[in-house]
């Protein structure tokens, strides 16, 4: 089944707790954490996950747009995060980093920024519970998905499969209604939207009505014989 998680980025940070329950129907709340080093933006940090977390029973993804994540990223799964993405730009020791992410209970992810080419990363797939291929420059929400990283969506999926791994496979980046379908047909099954879910007037709905149109695209590509998401 295709996996929803609307990005609070684009919520109402002074209601945020109403935010999380608008979404209550969403697989995971994506957390975008910024540093304003290693993106040029600066959003927020662990006072807010542990806040987020008493807030709403949908489990947290904390994306981690910042520098030395070897350091950060287990005060987030201490904070309440139930995955944690890192940075392959950034992380100075990954596989080490996943691995203590597994060990305090949460599941590690790493992401890819659109110039990062997925295969020099093969042998580390089956450290990691999910990889996400970012469908635009991260820093900030709102943008337009770029159409280019369809085809490394697809080369990710096929060395998952190649693999037999049970590995999710995320895209974030100007997900919506309009691509949402042809992210699924290459092969993603985990969704982040921002403005897609929370620019609707019901962002539940929105929800709803994203995952329905991903599962369609991904049978389709499913019934072709292409590579369409793995339902995990």
């Amino acid at each position: 089944m295709a996996q929803i998680n609307p990005s609070i980025l684009s919520a109402d940070f002074a209601r945020l707790a109403d935010e999380a329950r608008a979404v209550e129907g969403a697989d995971w709340l994506h957390v975008d954490v910024m540093d304003n080093h290693f993106v040029p933006n600066l959003t927020l940090g662990v006072p807010v996950v542990q806040s987020l977390r008493k807030a709403t029973d949908t489990p947290l993804d904390c994306h981690l747009m910042i520098e030395d994540p070897d350091r950060w990223a287990p005060s987030f799964v201490e904070a309440g995060a139930g995955s944690v993405t890192f940075h392959a730009e950034a992380a100075a020791a990954p596989v080490r980093l996943a691995r203590e992410i597994r060990a305090l209970g949460a599941r590690a992810s790493m992401a890819l920024k659109p110039a990062t080419p997925i295969e020099p990363f093969e042998d580390l797939l089956p450290e990691l519970d999910m990889i996400l291929v970012m469908t635009v420059e991260p820093g900030f929400g709102g943008q337009a998905f770029l159409d280019i990283m369809l085809p490394k969506i697809r080369r990710t999926r096929a060395l998952i499969e190649r693999h037999g791994l049970p590995l999710w496979l995320q895209v974030d980046g100007g997900v919506s209604a309009d691509t949402i379908e042809r992210c699924a047909e290459a092969g993603a099954d985990v969704f982040v939207a921002g403005s897609a879910v929370y620019g609707a007037d019901d962002p539940a709905a929105a929800v709803r009505g994203l995952r329905a149109s991903a599962e369609r695209a991904a049978a389709a590509a499913s019934g072709r014989g292409g590579s369409g998401g793995s339902g995990r």
